[in-house]
């Protein structure tokens, strides 16, 4: 895969470390495929023979690699929306606070690396270089109130399809 302008990778045996404008990624491989740096700036990813193990780990390997070097040059986004009456964020500093039905706020402070956003007081917005430190953040954050499948209540992904069943009286 080809590397972009901006972006600077070091192997050191199994150590990969990418430095770009967002920051830097550091991950150490795994031993059953082979990472090459080649002129051009391409880094290739080759697995020694066809066992299911080999091709599984190919396939993980160049993904991570994608990942370090997509997340140092663009970053890493997901969205959250918040719906129900009451339900809402605020930021104080670069601490989240989620108002979600409890008698107290939520505070979500970031790990490094991660920053919250919020768009009025519906939309949250998780952004970072590392892919799976975000996801995992929005995770975490939809973890406080999964949507509820009756009237949709909660914290969801954009664009994520919610299951909603009928109640009592509609299954009459």
């Amino acid at each position: 895969m080809p590397i972009p302008a901006g972006v600077k990778c070091e192997l050191n045996g199994r150590h990969l470390k990418v430095t770009g404008p967002k920051g830097t990624l550091e991950r150490t491989l795994s031993d059953k495929v082979s990472v090459a740096l080649e002129e051009g700036d391409i880094i290739c990813v080759t697995r020694p023979d066809d066992s299911r193990d080999s091709r599984a780990h190919h396939g993980l390997t160049r993904s991570l690699v994608n990942n370090m070097v997509q997340g140092v040059s663009q970053g890493f986004e997901r969205t959250l929306q918040i719906s129900g009456v009451g339900y809402r964020a605020s930021m104080q500093g670069n601490t989240l606070h989620l108002t979600v039905g409890y008698s107290h706020p939520v505070s979500i402070e970031p790990p490094e690396g991660i920053t919250f956003a919020v768009e009025g007081t519906q939309t949250i917005k998780v952004s970072g270089r590392d892919k799976e430190k975000v996801g995992r953040m929005a995770a975490y954050v939809r973890s406080w109130r999964k949507p509820e499948p009756y009237k949709g209540k909660g914290i969801h992904y954009e664009g994520e399809q919610l299951r909603r069943k009928v109640g009592k009286a509609g299954g009459k």
